[in-house]
């Protein structure tokens, strides 16, 4: 019993998101269908009401976006991914900056 416990244990903590450990960080996002300054601001709208974001970036050029956490704070892939759908995108790809 014991060593489940502790294979439970420690598939908890490589499965927690690398952000989480960190007190402040950076996500970048790809996200499908970004063509104008409308969709910049959709998402800006979106992700301005989360506690956790402190400021987001958007690249139209690249189709990325960049989420800047607040202090303590951290998204998971399921949140950021509603997010964007929630602004009436796609996601392509999320990671998670040191």
């Amino acid at each position: 019993m014991s060593k489940l416990i502790s294979i439970f244990a420690i598939l908890s903590i490589l499965s927690t998101p690398a952000i989480a450990a960190h007190p402040k960080g950076t996500i970048s996002a790809g996200v499908n269908g970004l063509v104008c300054d409308f969709c910049a601001r959709a998402l800006e709208k979106t992700f301005g009401r989360e506690e956790a974001v402190e400021t987001i970036n958007v690249d139209l050029d690249n189709k990325i976006i960049t989420i800047h956490l607040n202090a303590g704070h951290s998204l998971d892939d399921k949140t950021i991914t509603q997010l964007i759908m929630d602004a009436g995108y796609d996601v392509t790809e999320i990671n998670y900056e040191k």
